[in-house]
């Protein structure tokens, strides 16, 4: 499989010429279902529109056309992160501060490897969060394996989208071996 760093390297800039914010670059799937998925935002917003995914996929099936830096077929997918957004940078805990998140941790804690709960509070690369029916938990950034927000009324209102035209639409294309 393709090296995320790598692709990373080369699809971030590329995202910040269109004035975007990178969330993640992720490979998933095999075979005939390899997918390479792109999340980014515009900073003012955090979101994108369909015209803003289909304008970042062509910068990078262009880029990657030329560099050609995965082997197999995959078929490339550019989004907005959405409302249940994953967390990937420490900016995303401060950012969401007083939502309710999920978080996979590398190890277990208190013999937790799953924190679920508000988002309480980030001081240097620690973050707090206050466990449902436990208390608040401070964990370390490099503990975090996997996290993401979940859909509540709160988040709903914090991150009405700015227009549900073309919200319907995928947007893909086929990469080339």
């Amino acid at each position: 499989m393709a090296d995320i760093a790598r692709l990373t390297h080369l699809i971030e800039p590329e995202a910040q010429a269109l004035g975007f914010d990178l969330v993640r670059v992720r490979m998933f799937g095999g075979g005939d279902d390899l997918t390479l998925q792109v999340m980014a935002e515009r900073p003012d917003t955090r979101q994108l529109t369909i015209d803003d995914c289909a304008e970042l996929s062509r910068r990078i099936s262009d880029t990657l056309d030329e560099v050609d830096p995965i082997a197999e077929a995959y078929r490339l997918e550019v989004s907005s992160p959405g409302i249940d957004r994953p967390l990937t940078r420490l900016g995303d805990f401060a950012d969401w501060i007083g939502h309710e998140a999920r978080i996979h941790l590398t190890a277990p804690v208190d013999g937790r490897k799953q924190l679920t709960g508000d988002l309480a509070g980030v001081d240097g690369d620690r973050i707090t969060i206050d466990v449902k029916k436990h208390e608040k938990m401070t964990i370390g950034f490099d503990q975090v394996a996997d996290a993401k927000l979940l859909i509540t009324d709160r988040l709903l209102a914090a991150t009405a989208p700015l227009s549900t035209e073309g919200a319907d639409e995928e947007f893909e294309e086929e990469g080339q071996d």
